[in-house]
């Protein structure tokens, strides 16, 4: 079966194409048109269809909209509420409305497309197929948080040879993300878009208002929470401007809102277990995105294993639905073996890219030893290999590689990047190598979990090491990534360490790079030492 997923609402729109059952194709609107998100942080913007990165995922597998099988749309409006008045307050009606229109709107998106092939899945039920469906276990329990769906903001279920069982979902307006989203938003971040900051800066706090956060967020016993109306301002006031300074206060409510999340989320994957005696817990939704929380499950919970979708957030659900419907059409899925599945190009399509740009470039013997070694005397390496990652990180394919051994390369990337100097930057590390350095799970391909970085280690690697001793942490098989892994061998000869600083090769507000101009762009905006254009180096002239 020809399956393709679409995620149009609420935000992160995304396409996701599924061929018998094998996925080969996902990206993200955000890195066609290059607007963070896919639109403006605004309270509706559903009108904008991934069509782009429809169309890509299309040519990608030579295919037409008329030669598909099914369209499965991540959202259900069936139900919602009716509509009764789309001019009424709030954005349920108009909503609505968009979804139930969604298959006109996709066939002027898609010329061709048959409209009565577009399927409806129900929005968590999609978060939860992008986890169970993609993940390497023919059974687990599932969980999923975010902000909201139709009406809720949760699901507990479990899932079996492609079915979901579900066991709890937590009807609006309690919901978990949402309440992330309000403290972001109070701190002077972007809501729906800037939690992470929240989470790194909750490591510089203390937890004084835990207490209070206690009796306001709580479970209720059934699989489900509560979330009571929260004064923040009540805590500290709200950051308004963004020259405002943040304080004790501030990183004080960020830690302890994180503390209360991760305690929560305990209180409900033991409720899940208990339901389900598995051995494997799978999560998606944006809350899973938390890293620091999803650390905390696989180390206090229940669960033997811990898998998270590496596209957690709204965009994965474009790969659920699609699962979800290809399997329900008869298809067996996969699990899903890489996050590179979006544009690469060739070795004579990027040396036209460059020839076009008309930039000097060399082609060394192997550009990863090239790399390790400007590396290894401290330059910055802007890192394009291969298909760009479907998700919100930067997995050694669009990547800004540093050194981790000298402190003052956290202030210089962040300089780069225009990034707050709060934020910390994640390490790769070769498989073989991580459990000498990192305390955590292993292996960690998709830098979804936390480590505590080994006292030995620290002062050698302090850039990416946070202020509470932690690390993001990326893992390397050679295996899986052979031309990354062997960068990391030649800087561990080089220099002894087998760590390389990761970050997302992009600047603040923009979207990850992802094909060769947006590559040459940035590299062209900021001090970087090299440019790894697949195996082209592009070098700063001095």
């Amino acid at each position: 079966m020809k399956v393709l997923g679409i995620n149009a609402v609420f935000h992160d729109p995304a396409a996701a194409l599924v061929l018998d059952g094998q996925v080969v194709a996902a990206a993200e609107e955000e890195r066609f048109s290059r607007r963070k998100h896919g639109h403006d942080n605004v309270p509706f913007a559903a009108w904008e269809l991934p069509a782009a990165a429809a169309a890509w995922c299309l040519s990608r597998a030579g295919l037409a909209p008329e030669d598909l099988d099914a369209v499965a749309y991540s959202y259900d409006p069936g139900l919602c509420p009716p509509v009764a008045d789309v001019t009424a307050d709030g954005w349920e009606g108009l909503r609505t409305l968009y979804a139930q229109r969604a298959p006109l709107l996709l066939r002027a998106a898609l010329p061709g497309l048959d409209p009565a092939v577009v399927r409806y899945v129900p929005h968590h039920v999609a978060h939860a197929a992008s986890a169970a469906l993609a993940a390497p276990y023919p059974s687990s329990s599932v969980l999923v948080l975010d902000g909201r769906g139709e009406t809720a903001s949760h699901l507990a279920g479990r899932a079996q040879d492609g079915h979901l069982d579900v066991l709890a979902a937590q009807q609006l307006p309690h919901s978990l993300g949402l309440l992330y989203e309000e403290v972001t938003e109070h701190l002077g971040f972007r809501r729906s878009s800037d939690e992470y900051k929240v989470m790194a800066l909750a490591a510089y706090g203390r937890p004084r208002w835990l207490p209070e956060l206690t009796e306001l967020v709580r479970t209720t016993g059934d699989g489900g929470f509560v979330v009571e109306p929260v004064d923040w301002g009540a805590f500290v006031k709200r950051v308004t401007a963004a020259g405002d300074e943040l304080g004790p206060d501030h990183t004080d409510l960020a830690a302890s809102v994180q503390l209360r999340l991760e305690q929560v989320l305990l209180e409900l994957t033991g409720w899940l277990h208990a339901q389900t005696g598995d051995t494997a817990l799978t999560m998606a939704g944006g809350v899973a995105l938390n890293c620091v929380a999803n650390s905390k499950i696989a180390a206090l919970g229940p669960f033997a294993q811990v898998w998270v979708q590496p596209a957690a957030g709204d965009s994965g659900t474009a790969l659920g639905a699609a699962l979800h419907v290809a399997h329900a059409l008869g298809d067996r899925c996969a699990p899903m073996g890489t996050a590179a599945l979006g544009r690469g190009w060739d070795d004579d399509a990027l040396e036209a890219w460059l020839q076009t740009a008309q930039v000097p470039y060399d082609r060394p013997r192997d550009i990863a030893v090239a790399a390790a070694e400007v590396l290894a005397a401290d330059g910055l390496v802007a890192w394009f290999q291969g298909r760009a990652e479907y998700g919100p990180r930067a997995l050694g394919h669009r990547s800004l590689l540093a050194h981790p051994g000298h402190v003052r390369n956290l202030e210089r990337l962040n300089d780069v990047k225009g990034r707050e100097q709060f934020r910390p930057v994640a390490p790769m590390v070769l498989l073989d190598r991580a459990t000498e350095v990192f305390t955590g799970p292993v292996p960690s391909p998709y830098m979804l979990f936390t480590h505590q970085v080994d006292e030995a280690w620290r002062s050698r690697i302090p850039v990416v090491t946070h202020v509470d001793g932690s690390a993001r942490v990326q893992t390397v098989d050679p295996a899986e990534e052979p031309l990354v892994a062997r960068l990391l061998t030649h800087f561990d000869r080089l220099t002894g360490l087998p760590v390389v600083v990761n970050t997302s090769l992009n600047t603040a507000g923009r979207p990850i790079v992802d094909d060769p101009r947006d590559a040459l762009e940035c590299f062209g905006s900021g001090p970087v030492d090299l440019l790894a254009l697949g195996p082209f180096a592009v070098r700063r002239s001095r």
